[in-house]
C-alpha cells in the first residue's frame, strides 16, 4: 500500500500543477508578447535514510520559451513589435525594473508612457513622459518624436527613447507577475541592436492546440493516477481483513 499509494499520490500532485501551468499558456494564448511557460520533468531526489540512491520523476515549469509570437500590423502610432531578440524595459510594480515583449503602449493622463498592463516605460533617464503634441512617431531604434502642439508638421522633436536591452536567455527568469528579471539582479544594459517595428505588435507564441492536447492527457493520467489510490486502498482492505482470518 505505502509504496503504490505514495507513488500515485505524488504522480498526481504534479500533474494538478503541470495541468495549471498548461491552463496558465493557455489563458494567455491571445495575451501581447506573452512567453509560454515551459512543461518538462525533473528528478526529485527522496530524502531520508536508506533513500539516497531513489528520485522521484516529476512534472515541473523548466522556464519560458524565448521563441517568436507572429507579429501582426495594428496601423496604431503607439503598438510596437521587438524584431527578433530584445526587451523593453519597463519599471514593475516593486520599483524595479522589468523586461517585456508587450508593445502595446499608451499615454495616461500626466503623459507617461505605460504598457497595456500600466507599467511605465522606461527611457534613457527613466520613465517616459511625453508632453503634450500634436503627433508622435516611435523609431526603429526606440527614439521618440513628437510634433509639438501650434508647430507645423515638419518640427520634429526628439523627446526621448525607449530603452531597449537584449541579455542572454539563460540570465533571464520570469517572476511572479509574468515579467522577466535578471537573475542577478541588477538592470541590463540598453542595446542599440535591438530594433523595434512601429504600428505592429506581437501575439502571445502559445501553441493553443499543443497546449487543448496537453491539458487532455495530463486530465487522462490524472485520472489513472486516482484509481491506483483506490486500488492501492482496495488492496490494503483486503490483506487486512486475510489478517483478521488468521
Amino acid at each position: 500500500m505505502d509504496r503504490l499509494g505514495y507513488i500515485a499520490m505524488t504522480g498526481a500532485k504534479h500533474s494538478m500543477q503541470a495541468q495549471a501551468i498548461v491552463s496558465n499558456n493557455l489563458a494567455n494564448a491571445s495575451t501581447t508578447g506573452f512567453r509560454a511557460e515551459l512543461l518538462g520533468s525533473v528528478d526529485a531526489p527522496i530524502r531520508g535514510d536508506g533513500y539516497q540512491s531513489r528520485a522521484n520523476v516529476i512534472n515541473a515549469g523548466t522556464g519560458a520559451d524565448f521563441g517568436y509570437g507572429a507579429i501582426r500590423s495594428t496601423g496604431r502610432e503607439l503598438d510596437v513589435a521587438v524584431q527578433g531578440q530584445g526587451w523593453i524595459a519597463v519599471q514593475a510594480p516593486d520599483g524595479s525594473e522589468a523586461y517585456t515583449r508587450a508593445g502595446d503602449l499608451h499615454l495616461d493622463a500626466f503623459g507617461l508612457m505605460t504598457t497595456g498592463r500600466q507599467l511605465q516605460v522606461m527611457g534613457d533617464g527613466g520613465p517616459v513622459a511625453i508632453p503634450p503634441h500634436a503627433s508622435l512617431t516611435v523609431g526603429g531604434d526606440g527614439t521618440i518624436s513628437i510634433v509639438p502642439l501650434g508647430q507645423g508638421p515638419t518640427t520634429l522633436a526628439v523627446v526621448d527613447r525607449i530603452k531597449l536591452v537584449n541579455p542572454p536567455n539563460e540570465d533571464l527568469q520570469r517572476g511572479p507577475d509574468g515579467l522577466f528579471r535578471l537573475k542577478a539582479g541588477g538592470v541590463a544594459d540598453a542595446d542599440a541592436e535591438v530594433k523595434l517595428l512601429s504600428g505592429s505588435l506581437e501575439s502571445s507564441n502559445v501553441n493553443a492546440a499543443q497546449s487543448l492536447v496537453d491539458m487532455i492527457e495530463i486530465s487522462r493520467l490524472y485520472e489513472m493516477q486516482v484509481k491506483l489510490i483506490a486500488t492501492a486502498k482496495e488492496d490494503a482492505d483486503a490483506a487486512a481483513q486475510l489478517m483478521r482470518m488468521r
